[in-house]
């Protein structure tokens, strides 16, 4: 039985990826709706032609004008804006909605697909960042399933025994330490955005590999597993491991630990997703235990990359910090990528915003998303005022 597929950020890393195991299977999956930025209309133009979906949605109006003049007659209906990328998330033929749009933005669109009963796989973590509560009740509401597809939060998935529950003592995120990892507080003072860009073990999108460099990343998926796998903060652990071969573990109460391990490759998690709960044969790099000299792990280093501790305080406060965490730290990166603050900055911009902000204990999805404007103006204004060291 083939299944259709809503796709939510074509263009970026996980949406290419996931296209790529689409091809793997070409008569079990089909491309229903696609839904892009349109910062790469060449590419989104030729999954257009390839995949033949029923609804395009792309962010810029002028480039959905261009589309619609040259797909507009055919089977595909372009359509823009935020009202397209949500008809593009609860098309009725969509067995499953790959959200992988990119930060804060992806959070409406996902909504909505979870309120349409659609299941979910999810690769936009900023969706229970900034809004877990909500969205946890509404899965709940719906009966409908959330499967992970950041590999570390796959791995947890698939370790779980799910009689064994009560039995947990832990989950264990691992973390790759980014590209700095070696670095001294001095040397992290004046890396590049290019330098800060070149993950050493995944393929990933501009935003994500900065939050890699900075940890951030690492505390935003505390977050997303304490959501996930309702799991309290200081039963959730970090630590850093350089080979990233383990993806993540768990550590039940008689000392026994589960841990899953695979070649560091994001369509591995991404077919499961697809696929859950069967496990379909691929042609993908297999892991060789032989080739695998050693497995290290150590520490995260809190001074060097406060982030982490930053996203642990967010979401023990609860609330609407989160939220203000995620906006700051967008905004923040985007700035960084830009040349205009450095690399050490981009922490402290957040902590800034932290404490400039109120609390709203259980906030709305109104609440959520005025906070999120509020914060990244704020976040601006923390820059832009020089309240930020030099």
């Amino acid at each position: 039985m083939q299944k259709n597929i809503s796709l939510l950020g074509s263009t970026g890393s996980i949406g290419i990826q996931t296209l790529q195991v689409v091809d793997m299977f070409p008569d079990k999956f089909k491309i229903v709706s696609i839904a892009a930025s349109g910062n790469k209309i060449e590419l989104l133009e030729e999954q257009i032609a390839k995949y033949k979906p029923k609804i395009v949605s792309i962010c810029n109006e002028e480039s959905a004008k261009r589309l619609q003049h040259k797909y507009g007659s055919g089977h595909t209906k372009i359509i823009s804006g935020l009202d397209g990328v949500v008809e593009a998330a609860v098309v009725d033929d969509a067995d499953i909605v790959v959200a992988a749009i990119s930060g804060a933005a992806g959070l409406i669109p996902t909504l909505a697909a979870i309120k349409n009963g659609k299941d979910v796989a999810l690769a936009n973590k900023e969706t229970l960042v900034t809004a877990g509560s909500l969205v946890m009740k509404e899965v709940k509401q719906k009966g409908i399933k959330i499967l992970p597809v950041d590999s570390e939060h796959s791995a947890i998935f698939q370790c779980l025994v799910p009689e064994q529950v009560s039995s947990i003592e832990s989950i264990v995120l691992t973390a790759s330490g980014g590209p700095f990892r070696k670095y001294s507080l001095k040397m992290l003072e004046s890396v590049t955005p290019r330098e800060a860009l070149k993950h050493p073990n995944w393929s990933m999108g501009n935003k994500i590999s900065i939050d890699s460099a900075t940890l951030m990343n690492k505390g935003l998926e505390v977050i997303e597993a304490h959501w996930l796998f309702r799991m309290d903060y200081n039963r959730i652990e970090v630590v850093i491991h350089p080979q990233s071969i383990i993806h993540s573990m768990v550590r039940y109460m008689d000392g026994s630990i589960l841990a899953h391990l695979g070649f560091p490759d994001m369509r591995i998690p991404i077919q499961y997703a697809l696929t859950y709960p069967e496990r379909w044969e691929n042609q993908l790099k297999q892991l060789d235990f032989t080739e695998v000299a050693t497995l290290t792990f150590e520490k995260p280093d809190l001074q060097k990359f406060p982030s982490l501790q930053l996203a642990y305080n967010a979401g023990k406060e609860g609330g609407i910090k989160p939220t203000v965490l995620n906006a700051a730290n967008e905004v923040a990166v985007e700035m960084f990528l830009k040349g205009k603050i450095k690399f050490l900055h981009i922490p402290m911009l957040v902590e800034k915003s932290l404490q400039k902000s109120g609390q709203i204990v259980n906030p709305s999805l109104e609440d959520i998303l005025a906070v999120d404007k509020s914060t990244r103006i704020e976040t601006e204004n923390v820059y832009t005022k020089g309240l930020i060291n030099s």
